[in-house]
């Protein structure tokens, strides 16, 4: 990281300013997309004429929590809904910040997308007129680095596993400059190193450059600051309701282990305990395991570079069984009838199609956490959906046949919210202290010393929470940088 703030090739930065120039392309600072607010009004008044998920430079001002629900204005929370007793059978409110409203994707993977390919540019360690950006990913990542890779005049190649949803292929194919650029490496959801082994061998072409979502830290801070910084906004509206209200955890699944930075935002300035969730059919926090699963986005099989292990409370894992079935049972009539006659709200049943497969994995981890912690009615979990069920849609008959036999019912729906809501278990939840951090942290060498050519020495140096906090000031000296390309550009 040492050269992350500090232009490395003049070369390189010199053509990406008068590319931006030619295509009149401003770029946000991240404290911009963390307070959209500030956004000056013209700006604004420009935005509001846009199509959210148009290829439009000025989608780039987009890229936050704050899009009301037509995606075209502010809100001045970001959305979020606080689920029940009723539905969660656990006392203590669990807040879910909805991801489905940035543009583009409809998810807030466009976010991290958006930095590391930016947090480059300006470093001139990205040269948009003669490199192509390959973005690794297991679905929503790579469909974000797309669409940045669209707006920003450059070639984007999305790297991700076939098995994926067949959305995710349909919007890909929308949106690529060429169908090559969609490359399908073998397998589903937990076959992380073969997207690397992939991107190994097109990077050896000096004109692909890998943005690398679990190793680059821009990803983190991203989070840590535009995340974070949201997150912090929902619980303080929630709390303002019920100034009774702390924020007990913050749950997410690892996935790149981006979102999870927004864990030591929300720690540093609530108290909260930090949550990390994986698949109980991969279990490699939990038990060093294997395997397939379902959950789509969360990404498994190595610890990321980026997982601020040391810092982590607990680990939890989420069977794809629970998953797949509550997606089932939150978007079908039998399942609202079901949840409605056990006084679930309008307003709650109304926001369930926000919730992807991942999100519903951190919702049904949040509900084994208070239970493992003994959260009660005072005690706040924060969550995301991190995308919505429109990016499933053809795996609802697949979950049906293979769970429901296929045909879902009344009975059906009473099973799988019984089974996987009304009586989770603290089964495969894991309390972290020292042993347990360490033994997770060492899982990582494997993958980023002996596969990828990390030194030990930078490998090491994550075990400390002050590498981290050094982290923190790259946030400043990237707005400055951004600041300074602008005023090159013009295009401010």
């Amino acid at each position: 990281m040492t050269d992350a703030a500090t232009i490395t090739d003049r070369a390189a930065y010199d053509r990406a300013v008068e590319h931006f120039r030619r295509q009149r392309i401003a770029l946000p600072t991240f404290a911009q997309l963390a307070s959209p607010a500030g956004l000056d009004a013209q700006r604004r008044a420009r935005l509001s004429g846009v199509d959210p998920d148009a290829a439009d430079a000025l989608n780039l001002f987009r890229v936050h929590w704050y899009n009301d629900s037509a995606r075209t204005g502010l809100a001045e929370v970001p959305a979020h809904v606080v689920l029940p007793e009723a539905l969660t059978g656990v006392s203590a409110p669990i807040v879910v910040a909805l991801g489905d409203r940035f543009p583009m994707i409809h998810a807030h993977k466009v976010l991290p997308a958006y930095a590391c390919l930016v947090s480059r540019l300006v470093a001139g360690r990205f040269d948009p007129t003669r490199q192509r950006a390959l973005w690794p990913s297991t679905g929503n990542y790579c469909r974000g680095g797309i669409a940045i890779s669209r707006i920003v005049g450059c070639r984007g190649v999305a790297i991700l596993p076939a098995g994926m949803s067949d959305e995710r292929f349909q919007w890909l194919e929308r949106w690529v400059a060429d169908p090559g650029d969609i490359v399908r490496t073998p397998g589903t959801e937990s076959n992380v190193r073969e997207i690397y082994d992939a991107c190994e061998a097109l990077a050896r072409d000096s004109g692909n450059v890998v943005l690398n979502q679990f190793s680059e830290f821009a990803n983190y801070l991203a989070h840590y600051a535009v995340s974070g910084r949201a997150f912090a906004h929902v619980f303080e509206s929630v709390q303002a309701r019920d100034p009774s209200l702390r924020l007990g955890a913050f749950v997410a699944a690892t996935g790149s282990a981006g979102t999870l930075a927004a864990g030591d935002w929300l720690k540093e300035r609530h108290g909260a305990k930090i949550v990390a969730v994986e698949a109980l059919e991969c279990p490699t926090m939990l038990y060093n395991g294997f395997g397939e699963h379902n959950i789509q986005g969360i990404g498994d099989k190595h610890i990321p570079y980026i997982q601020n292990v040391t810092n982590t409370d607990a680990a939890v894992a989420v069977s794809d069984r629970a998953t797949d079935q509550l997606f089932v049972l939150f978007n079908d009539p039998e399942g609202h009838a079901l949840l409605r006659a056990r006084g679930v709200s309008e307003d709650v049943l109304a926001a369930l199609p926000h919730f992807g497969l991942s999100s519903i994995c951190n919702v049904v981890a949040a509900i084994k956490t208070a239970k493992a912690l003994a959260l009660g009615a005072r005690d706040a979990i924060l969550t995301v959906a991190t995308d919505g069920a429109a990016m499933y849609t053809s795996e609802k008959p697949k979950a049906v046949l293979k769970h429901f036999g296929g045909w879902f019912d009344g009975k059906s729906a009473a099973a799988a919210f019984d089974r996987h809501l009304a009586r989770a278990s603290t089964e495969h939840v894991l309390l972290m202290g020292p042993a347990e951090r360490n033994r997770i942290f060492n899982l990582g060498y494997f993958t980023w010393v002996e596969q990828r050519g990390v030194t030990l020495a930078d490998f090491d140096a994550r075990r400390d929470q002050a590498f981290w906090r050094a982290l923190h000031d790259l946030l400043p000296a990237w707005d400055e940088m951004i600041a300074v390309f602008n005023r090159h550009t013009g295009a401010a």
